[in-house]
């Protein structure tokens, strides 16, 4: 039995497309909203995204795609034609929300902008989620993940000092900029309870990771200070460190005490005062990281974490791969994984639940749609179209 959920009396338009926006809509859906996926006629570009399902590059098998539309429904339409613009403001008519990821002004070059959607419908939100926001001397300009990690200045700080700095892996950006705009959107529609008025709400990409920065833009504005990169060696805890079968990093503290952490690593020397004396351990950084390398170099990382976990109450984390993060008992414990069924890839195993919320959690519905998949349910029942009214529609290219 699925419970009700937090959003289950909103209706979602997403017309965005790639990760960003499609993340935000999905959260959304994931807590109760219908959320209807619009996608132009040639499908989402995120439907084109490596990797797919077997290696085998078919729109319908990205799994990126499968993991940002769950709990959609999807339809096609030409918003670039007069009558697909009709067709959408006719839905805007009866939604809530609009989430888009267009670059600044297209919406209202086709006469699609908030001031438009707000004359038709008063309380609509449009969430817009792009890399440099909707103003400012950037706002047009093109963006990708790492240059959104380069401009926000979180890859200034990212690496080493003798390396050139460093990008992130994977697109953590346009995630946290999904998440972003799942929450303004849901604290916009609490707003809405009050004022009976929706709002236009704008992400900004570059200023959702420069938000991150929480150390980073105060030493500067308080200070003049600039944080730097870490050292490459000798920086006392700082780096990550090889094991037998993979890597860790450990920190003191945690309630452990340095006689503990001696104990843990099994080397004597540690006692000494040019280790046990924080400063000093600094000092002689590079001689401390040989020690460490060479007492963990035949220790696995499952079993580090374990005992310096449950032992010794140490800070310590493991460098998890895609395998261990699968077979992780904490993730699995916490339901972190959902299956879905797909109509094409089969059952697959996903990432799904951000928080958890007793009373109205985050629940699987549904699958990502196929491309057009409820096109005849979503015109005929939503907006009354008859089915002799799509075939012409499709002939005219129009959905």
């Amino acid at each position: 039995m699925i419970a009700p959920g937090a959003l289950e009396d909103i209706k979602v338009l997403d017309i965005s497309q790639g990760i960003a926006g499609p993340f935000a809509a999905k959260i959304l859906g994931d807590f109760g909203a219908d959320v209807i996926k619009i996608e132009p006629l040639t499908g989402d570009y995120g439907r084109t995204m490596a990797p797919f399902h077997k290696d085998d590059p078919d729109i319908e098998k990205s799994l990126f795609f499968l993991l940002l539309n769950l709990n959609k429904r999807g339809i096609t339409l030409n918003l670039e034609t007069s009558t697909g613009q009709k067709i959408f403001k006719e839905l805007v008519a009866e939604c809530d929300v609009v989430v888009e990821s267009f670059e600044p002004g297209y919406l209202d070059s086709l006469g699609l902008g908030y001031a438009e959607l707000e004359k038709i419908n008063p309380k609509i939100v449009l969430t817009s989620i792009t890399w440099f926001g909707q103003t400012g001397p950037y706002s047009n300009y093109k963006g990708e993940e790492i240059v959104a990690y380069a401009m926000s200045g979180i890859m200034s700080i990212s690496g080493t000092a003798d390396r050139e700095p460093l990008k992130h892996g994977g697109f953590q950006s346009q995630y946290e900029s999904g998440i972003n705009g799942a929450l303004s959107t849901a604290f916009t529609l609490l707003m809405r309870d009050f004022t009976n008025e929706g709002q236009h709400v704008d992400v900004s990409i570059q200023e959702v990771v420069n938000s991150t920065l929480v150390v980073n833009q105060p030493f500067y504005s308080w200070t003049g200070a600039v944080q730097g990169r870490r050292r490459s060696e000798g920086a006392g805890f700082g780096n990550v460190m090889p094991c037998a079968d993979g890597y860790f990093i450990s920190q003191p503290g945690g309630g452990a005490t340095w006689d503990d952490i001696v104990d843990f690593y099994g080397n004597e020397v540690l006692r000494e005062e040019k280790f046990a004396n924080a400063e000093e351990r600094v000092q002689n950084g590079v001689e401390f990281d040989q020690v460490l390398t060479e007492a963990t170099k035949d220790r696995k990382m499952h079993e580090m974490f374990k005992s310096a976990s449950e032992d010794y109450r140490m800070l310590f984390g493991i460098v998890q791969t895609p395998e261990d993060l699968a077979n992780c008992p904490q993730l699995e414990a916490r339901n972190f994984y959902e299956e879905v069924d797909h109509p094409v890839i089969g059952k697959i195993k996903v990432p799904f639940r951000l928080f958890n919320m007793s009373e109205t959690p985050s629940q699987y519905r549904i699958p990502s749609p196929t491309l057009g998949q409820h096109n005849v349910e979503v015109y005929t029942e939503t907006l009354n179209y008859s089915k002799e009214d799509l075939v012409k529609l499709r002939e005219l290219e129009i959905i």
